[in-house]
């Protein structure tokens, strides 16, 4: 590959190496960036540069000549405390940082850094495909620097560390998750000896915050085939270490020749299902969740063989607490989940029974704007080996969907607010705050939802009415929609 041309080609990476040059300093491209341009893979725009000298330095020289040369503001932001900087413009980040050699304590991945050569940063470095560089000196401009043949470990797709992996990855413990996520990203395999030492030394983790481990497994949730960076997590017992829940899914108990199926390998099934309908990466967690309750609920009766009744109700209470441990988001993203970790049974039992209105109505009630993700939720969880049975399943969910489009369109039910209020049942019979009003508003809903009645005011007042009177409460004001 002719790096120089490439370069040629790029006017920013042009201005970085004429900058490097004019301060008569050693420069080059690192990591990721030459990883991917030797891939052919379409890379982040953003680029990691090292000098043997003041990476803030160059920042700032490079600043000032993409200002002189454009005429436009760059955003330029200085780390004096790490001795690195980074320039931020519409289309593309650049990171500039000193040449530098690290040294670890035991009870800390916070190394301690020392000034050092390009050498010692490529020693620095996790991967040997993250420790090639591609020179920005005039001597040698566009030459590829590759001294643990990072070119030969992209060829066999491999990830090899380039020292003892277990001296890197006791020194940095996040770099055995970064070993799983880069081969689920690149569908590599991990060198033998690098997959021992992450399985050695998996008690590591424990020095590394929540947030970063979280951060990696995002990127593995996020790869085109997600099981394969599960399977490398349990294999090497990282997710035991973080993800209790999801390694008690492994297993198949059986009794009197009954065996319920492994619900760990059918979660990961049912994520890279998802996968094929969306990139949405809190889909793909309410994938990862669905069942998670089921080692709790599972039971064996002589007559029903295994059951795992309740499992949506219980996992939907468990996301909240999953979530916080694992610092993922408590907000709306963590609502949605648990959304659909409460009702992905629901469709599919009315794949089971003659499809009411009244059932299509509940579930666009209480599933509102997320029944689409929930529907594509649903068809990722048929996960039968019988093709039969999984086509038969399918063309089920195509009649309930089109039944789910016929209610919605009629009823406008998705997202619906019945017309009666509290206010105006306390206001019609004079009643306080109470469990009364609760249960009269609740009878209302419950009413329209069966399509006893149209979410239409005078109707609905009427049944208002009558309900209050059966519960002994008498109107005192009669109220007209104004």
């Amino acid at each position: 590959m002719n790096f120089a041309e490439l370069l040629r080609q790029n006017p920013v990476l042009m201005q970085v190496a004429e900058a490097v040059q004019a301060l008569k300093v050693p420069g080059y491209i690192v990591g990721g960036y030459v990883r991917d341009l030797l891939l052919g893979r379409k890379h982040k725009p953003d680029i990691d540069f090292v000098c043997v000298g003041s990476g803030i330095r160059w920042a700032e020289c490079v600043a000032q000549r993409l200002q002189e040369s454009t005429g436009q503001p760059v955003g330029l932001v200085v780390y004096k405390n790490f001795g690195t900087a980074m320039i931020q413009t519409s289309e593309i980040t650049l990171e500039f940082v000193g040449a530098r050699k690290e040294s670890y304590r035991a009870d800390s991945r916070k190394p301690i850094v020392e000034d050092g050569t390009l050498q010692d940063d490529q020693l620095r470095r996790d991967f040997t495909i993250n420790a090639m560089a591609i020179s920005l000196n005039q001597a040698d401009f566009g030459n590829l620097i590759d001294p643990f043949n990072g070119q030969g470990d992209l060829k066999r797709k491999i990830i090899k560390t380039p020292l003892d992996p277990n001296i890197t990855f006791s020194d940095d413990p996040l770099r055995m998750m970064r070993a799983i996520r880069f081969a689920t990203q690149l569908n590599f395999d991990i060198e033998p000896d690098t997959f021992q030492a992450i399985i050695h030394n998996k008690e590591r983790l424990a020095i590394v915050s929540m947030e970063r481990i979280t951060d990696e497994l995002n990127k593995i949730i996020l790869a085109d085939v997600p099981s394969y960076g599960f399977k490398l997590l349990f294999a090497s017992g990282l997710l035991h270490q973080f993800f209790p829940e999801m390694v008690a899914l492994h297993g198949v108990e059986t009794v009197n020749g009954h065996s319920h199926k492994d619900n760990f390998y059918h979660t990961l099934q049912v994520l890279d299902n998802v996968c094929a309908y969306s990139n949405d990466l809190w889909l793909r967690w309410a994938a990862i969740l669905h069942d998670i309750a089921k080692p709790a609920t599972k039971r064996y009766y002589p007559k029903q063989g295994w059951t795992f009744h309740g499992h949506e109700e219980k996992g939907a209470r468990m996301v909240p607490h999953i979530f916080k441990r694992l610092k993922l988001p408590t907000n709306e993203k963590m609502k949605f989940v648990q959304k659909l970790v409460r009702l992905h049974l629901r469709p599919i039992a009315l794949v089971k029974e003659t499809v009411t209105d009244s059932a299509i109505r509940r579930l666009l009630f209480e599933a509102g704007d997320d029944i689409d993700s929930l529907m594509k939720l649903c068809r990722a969880d048929i996960t039968s080996k019988d093709g039969t049975k999984v086509k038969k399943y399918l063309q089920n969910f195509d009649r309930v969907e089109q039944k789910i489009a016929e209610v919605e369109a009629r009823d406008h039910i998705r997202n619906f607010q019945p017309v009666i209020t509290g206010e105006i049942i306390m206001e019609t019979f004079n009643l306080p705050p109470s469990k009364a009003v609760g249960d009269i508003k609740v009878q209302v809903r419950e009413a329209i939802l069966d399509g006893k009645i149209r979410n239409f005011f005078p109707e609905a007042y009427e049944f208002m009415l009558t309900v209050g009177q059966s519960l002994g409460y008498q109107p005192v004001k009669i109220l007209h929609q104004s």
